[in-house]
């Protein structure tokens, strides 16, 4: 009896409970809960069998010192998505829902070797020369524009409203992207990652960066795109399209989400107050125990080996649990004792996120700015009726209904790298628009 009440209990939906099926991480089940799936997986001990969509199988590594034993060894794992051996074998169809974040691209993310370090180089060195006080001030311009469209009606979806939109701003700025381009960059970025008509939406996303590239080739200007071309990597139009539209894609939503957990962590947490003292701490414990990206890094061993505990074939897809590892027993132990040991919610190793710091600053940048303006900001529904996006990848809230008391917005933003524009007022009218008006409606907002 006492044997039989501490075995593990399989969370609701969970296919372990007929006979031990592997654990799906897609459905509203998992998203409403992850944590008990992760507290379930570990009777499996370090690595779990999962199912990212129907037919999609991986191995899920659970347990922080494998996770980070897998990130650093890029000799035995192996980024190339090319060796994925069920995709290959012809069991993962085209129209998978997982297939456009795990599928090859030649980009730094999918790639090993020397040919990594060539075009990761080219990455990190092109970010690094973003000026930190450009970014703050172009993180400060959009977020004025965004509240602006809001905060005379009292009410927003931080989520569709801000925490989606303010990255795809931020990043069209930093790259240089002139209004028609920029719109359909953000069109195409969010139909990707929405599902709406998302074979259409990259077409026109990969379209848009390819004539950014063939822009900046004939015009080259003071940012991101620009310096990437310029870098002794020397890289084709092939490989400019394709590491701009990482960072464009693999850093807008990731940056949406942390910002968006933030904010619910900030209106749901009384420990926290609003005051720009907080928000760092909020955002630190938020990447410890609701990372933006929960499960990802998908490697394939490069020979058949032993692997926490398991045996995994070469080709095999093999995926690490950020989230399961940062909130394991031995990692919350080592954390409220004091130690050093570091989250892995920006991943580890060699293929570690490029724009750790960028991303903290715009985050960081864009919260205190929201809640400076509208400091009364609450939530208008009970914290447990909010729904998280199901999906594998992804911890991402659906919407984030807030209230405060309205307030006309006042602009005070000046283009950087442009010549200052006069300030505007913006009567109520404009701010209770119900459709943004993109890209090109921020720059003709900025020289208003």
């Amino acid at each position: 009896m006492d044997a039989q009440s501490a075995a593990p209990v399989p969370p609701p939906g969970c296919p372990a409970h007929n006979s031990g099926g592997r654990v799906p991480l897609y459905g509203p089940e998992f998203a409403a809960d992850p944590q008990a799936y992760y507290e379930f997986m570990r009777h499996y001990g370090p690595t779990a069998p999962v199912e990212l969509a129907p037919g999609v199988e991986a191995t899920l590594v659970t347990d922080y010192s494998s996770a980070l034993q897998l990130l650093q060894d890029s000799g035995s794992f192996r980024k190339d998505a090319r060796r994925w051996r069920a995709f290959n074998d012809g069991k993962i169809g085209p129209d998978s829902p997982v297939l456009p974040l795990l599928a090859y691209r030649p980009n730094c993310m999918f790639t090993d070797g020397a040919e990594h370090l060539r075009l990761r180089q080219a990455v990190t060195d092109s970010m690094a020369r973003v000026d930190s006080r450009r970014l703050a001030r172009s993180t400060t311009q959009v977020s004025d524009y965004l509240i602006a469209q809001f905060s005379a009606r009292g009410s927003a979806d931080l989520v569709s409203d801000y925490a989606k939109q303010l990255p795809l701003f931020v990043f069209n700025e930093l790259f240089g992207c002139p209004a028609e381009i920029g719109d359909r960059v953000l069109f195409g970025i969010s139909g990707m990652f929405d599902g709406v008509n998302a074979e259409k939406a990259a077409e026109v996303f990969f379209q848009a960066v390819g004539e950014l590239v063939a822009l900046k080739r004939a015009k080259p200007g003071d940012d991101v795109a620009s310096w990437l071309m310029q870098h002794e990597a020397r890289l084709t139009d092939e490989e400019m399209v394709y590491q701009l539209a990482l960072l464009l894609g693999a850093g807008a939503e990731p940056l949406r989400n942390l910002i968006g957990n933030t904010l619910h962590r900030l209106l749901t947490n009384d420990k926290y107050a609003h005051d720009g003292g907080l928000i760092g701490e909020a955002l630190e414990d938020t990447l410890w125990e609701n990372p933006p990206m929960s499960n990802y890094a998908p490697h394939y061993p490069a020979s058949d080996m032993e692997f926490g505990g398991g045996k995994l074939a070469a080709g095999d897809l093999v995926l690490v649990s950020f989230a399961a590892a940062n909130t394991g027993p031995a990692l919350s132990a080592a954390r409220q004792a004091g130690s050093s040991r570091a989250h892995l919610a920006w991943s580890a190793g060699p293929h570690a996120c490029p724009s750790k710091d960028p991303a903290m600053h715009i985050t960081v940048t864009a919260i205190e700015n929201l809640l400076n303006r509208l400091p009364d900001t609450q939530l208008t529904v009970p914290e447990d009726s909010l729904t998280w996006r199901p999906g594998p990848f992804n911890r991402a809230l659906a919407t984030l209904p807030t209230r405060f008391t309205p307030v006309q917005p006042a602009r005070q933003a000046t283009a950087p790298s442009r010549t200052e524009a006069p300030a505007r007022d913006n009567d109520a009218a404009t701010a209770r628009k119900p459709e943004r008006s993109g890209w090109s409606g921020f720059l003709s907002w900025l020289r208003g």
